[in-house]
């Protein structure tokens, strides 16, 4: 049978670059890293993480580098039969980066992908949480400048933060247009969760796990509809959770929380497409139910939406 299709909303586009392919762009922009690339890739825990992602995102510096990474990883989402993708990226700002390059080169690679590889890709930068709230305001701004060329969300990144200093730069993008998808309840606590949807207008939770410890919170996300991004191998890997046996997913699709699920930072968390989907599986979510809550929570245009309802509805679910 053909494989099943899926659907990744939450992807951080530096992070499915493989080791290979980050030294030839390391090398090319004349960027030191670590000879033994993998040996880094055993996280200590959250923090060390996050440290050798900002190592590894160093090497991406040029035009070239962000339009490429887009069609590296939709060719191999694709072999993982993903129809389609929403991926984030971290516009650079404290590293320098001219930000139009940045976004063009993403959304460039956006289109390419579609053209050379059948995935849509839309896109959803991060603001990092070390950002004030005047950079903030000012990524708010490009995603708004760049909603015509695939931007669709803003988001927020890295140490889960109070987000608070955050409120005015995503009501720039909500007026312009965008949704709000910020990182919450991966360490953080369920308040993390609660303040995200409250005070940042979250039409999708980037991870969102920890809410499972506030039962009436998880009761408002089924009756909202929320969507989690639930991305299980990335968890493990960060220490998020201690064992797959030990992850919350079970509980939050029992309650009636649609979750979709994704990869994360695949090549950083040795994982891909169809092995997050499979430990998924494993803890009792069904590929059609995770298809149908990534359909239900793309930040896409309704012609999408519409064609990607039909790709799962013309697919034979066992």
């Amino acid at each position: 049978m053909k494989p099943f299709p899926k659907i990744e909303l939450h992807v951080h586009l530096e992070g499915t670059v493989r080791a290979g392919t980050l030294r030839e762009i390391a090398k090319r922009n004349d960027y030191a890293l670590p000879d033994d690339l993998e040996a880094l890739y055993a996280y200590r825990d959250f923090t060390h993480f996050i440290e050798v992602f900002e190592l590894c995102a160093g090497a991406l510096q040029r035009y070239d580098d962000f339009r490429q990474i887009v069609v590296d990883y939709a060719a191999e989402a694709a072999a993982h039969r993903a129809v389609y993708l929403e991926g984030i990226f971290a516009p650079g700002l404290w590293r320098g980066l001219d930000t139009d390059e940045v976004f063009s080169g993403y959304c460039d690679g956006a289109v390419e992908a579609r053209e050379l590889h059948g995935v849509e890709v839309r896109l959803t930068p991060d603001i990092p949480s070390v950002y004030s709230p005047d950079e903030a305001e000012t990524v708010a701004r490009f995603a708004v400048a760049y909603r015509d060329r695939g931007v669709v969300g803003l988001g927020i990144g890295g140490l889960e933060l109070p987000s608070e200093p955050f409120a005015s730069a995503f009501a720039l993008a909500r007026e312009g247009g965008l949704g709000s998808v910020p990182h919450a309840g991966e360490l953080a606590g369920a308040e993390s969760v609660r303040t995200v949807l409250e005070g940042l207008g979250a039409d999708r939770i980037r991870h969102g796990i920890r809410a499972v410890d506030d039962p009436g919170l998880v009761a408002e996300l089924a009756g909202r509809g929320t969507v989690l991004d639930v991305c299980p191998l990335s968890n493990l890997r960060t220490g998020a959770v201690a064992s797959l046996a030990e992850h919350p997913l079970p509980q939050l699709v029992a309650a009636g929380v649609r979750c979709s699920i994704s990869t994360d930072d695949p090549a950083m968390f040795d994982t891909d497409l169809t092995r997050d989907y499979e430990a998924a599986g494993a803890l009792g979510l069904s590929p059609r139910a995770a298809y149908e809550a990534g359909v239900a929570g793309a930040l896409c245009d309704e012609g999408t939406r519409a064609r990607l309802q039909a790709v799962g509805a013309a697919y034979h679910w066992r």
